[in-house]
């Protein structure tokens, strides 16, 4: 099993200690998951913390064997402001890691798409009311950061019978910077017109790619992922989505490739690592 950088009261330590300095920080939590601070507040996107899945699907057809030990305890991270969540698949809308993080942080803020509200209020055990909604151009300003709804094809760009996505990336501005979180996504026309005038600085891109035998909505693979990221102007890239489950993962070899090919600025983090904007 692959072992993060760093873990547990390593990670925690890591995080108070930037959490002090200026600009805006992120770690990479594993699969889509981030953790993002900025003058001491924090922002998670997509997080899974827990084994969820990898109970559910143990004695089926289709394992989720976990390839990375998790970073960190949910219920440790007792200073995060708002949690977001791009879709209900339980690797980024996780009950499991959400509901010790509400109970560790009692005004966390919840955000899910607007196509999410009820089943996500059924999955967390919550008031529909208590959860902030978003959607495809909507901003929303939450905790010194502010969220902009954009589709994401999953594998289609897919709305509710009242028009909402329900597949989403955020566009996220803070202390000056912006980064594109993609959420899980394939190619779509458009989708480099659409984000290139939102002048990103960091793109948080998926590079699993898609294979029928997965018998999963697939993403970018690393190549379109390289290539989006420099389609859109993005300054930095960093890929995701990949060393969680054995069956659903990609090497970052090929995206670093094309990354050094076509000039595309990236950096390939550990599980757990950190990166300040503006580092190069």
């Amino acid at each position: 099993m692959i072992d993060p950088l760093q873990a547990d009261d390593a990670f925690l330590a890591d995080v108070a200690a930037a959490r002090g300095k200026p600009g805006l920080h992120l770690w990479w939590l594993g699969q889509s998951g981030f953790l993002l601070a900025h003058e001491g507040r924090c922002l998670l996107l997509d997080p899974y913390l827990s084994d969820s899945l990898t109970a559910k699907y143990a004695q089926t057809d289709n394992p989720h064997v976990r390839m990375t030990r998790r970073v960190v305890n949910p219920a440790r991270l007792n200073f995060i402001s708002a949690v977001a969540c791009t879709h209900n698949h339980t690797d980024h809308l996780d009950a499991q890691t959400i509901k010790p993080l509400i109970a560790a942080n009692p005004d966390i803020e919840v955000i899910v798409p607007a196509a999410s509200r009820a089943f996500a209020a059924d999955r967390l055990g919550v008031d529909s009311l208590e959860l902030l909604t978003i959607d495809d151009r909507q901003t929303l300003e939450v905790a010194g950061f502010s969220l902009t709804g954009v589709p994401a094809a999953h594998e289609t760009i897919e709305r509710d019978a009242a028009g909402h996505c329900r597949f989403l990336g955020y566009i996220v501005r803070a202390g000056g910077a912006t980064i594109y979180h993609s959420g899980d996504t394939v190619l779509y026309d458009g989708i480099a017109d659409l984000l290139r005038p939102f002048a990103i600085d960091l793109a948080l891109l998926p590079i699993n790619g898609r294979s029928p035998e997965r018998r999963v909505a697939g993403n970018l693979t690393g190549v379109e992922a390289a290539q989006l990221a420099r389609d859109i102007g993005a300054g930095l890239v960093i890929p995701c989505h990949y060393e969680m489950f054995e069956f659903n993962t990609a090497s970052p070899d090929a995206f670093r490739a094309e990354c050094e090919r076509i000039g595309q600025s990236f950096r390939v983090l550990r599980a757990s690592e950190g990166w300040t904007i503006g580092n190069r």
